[in-house]
Order: structure tokens, then sequence, then C-alpha cells
């Protein structure tokens, strides 16, 4: 169903633009536009005619738009579980320090750090 609407609102999108750059335009904003009085009909028949078709496409647009609009909530109230026989088990935590009565291991002193180059003595 979601399909069916997404096709025919795209059909009535691309029918409503159609519709629309054939009007002539009324305006004259940079005095484009106007051309001689024949048209399809008449001049009045053409205005007509596709005034009701833009009102037309446009109705239909609107009602496609909310039809669309309330089957995608309407599917985002489906209840969905998360699967979680993939999640990562975590090992427990190791025990800070030796466990009791575990042998104690001595511990080996760190090697002592280099002395700096300042402070080792010149030979001549």
């Amino acid at each position: 169903m979601m399909t069916f609407l997404l096709v025919v609102h795209t059909l009535l999108a691309l029918a409503l633009v159609g519709v629309i750059l054939i009007q002539k335009s009324e305006g004259g904003g940079l005095g484009i536009g106007g051309g001689s009085t024949g048209g399809l009909v008449s001049a009045r028949g053409a205005a007509d005619l596709l005034t009701r078709s833009t009102t037309a496409l446009a109705t239909l647009f609107i009602v496609t738009s909310l039809l669309l609009a309330f089957l995608a909530a309407g599917q985002g109230k489906k209840a969905t579980t998360i699967d979680t026989s993939l999640a990562r088990q975590t090992a427990p935590a190791s025990p800070i320090g030796p466990l009791p009565g575990a042998p104690a291991v001595p511990a080996t002193p760190a090697p002592a750090a280099p002395a700096p180059a300042d402070s080792v003595p010149l030979q001549k």
C-alpha cells in the first residue's frame, strides 16, 4: 500500500509541476509572458481548464501526502524487540591484589633511569 501511494504521489507531483509550468504568467514580473490571445481553445477556456486541473492535482497531492504521513506514523508504533542473542558476554572483573592463600610474588625493581647528559663528567 505504501509503495503504491508513493508511486501515485510522485506521478501527481510531476503532473502538478507540468501543469503549473504550462500556465501563462499573469504577473509580468520582468515583463516575460503574455503572448498571443489565442490559446488552446480560447484564452478564457484554457485558463479555466488549467486552473481546475491545478486545483484537482493539488488536492490529490495533499490527500496522498496525508495518507502517507498516517501510514508512516502507524508503522512506528509496531512493537519491536531487541535481539540479544549476539550480545557480547562480559567477563567478570579481575580482583585487585593477590588472592587470599596465593604465594607472594617478589616484586622486581624497575631499572634505573639513565643519568641526564648534563650530569655526565667530561673526560680529557
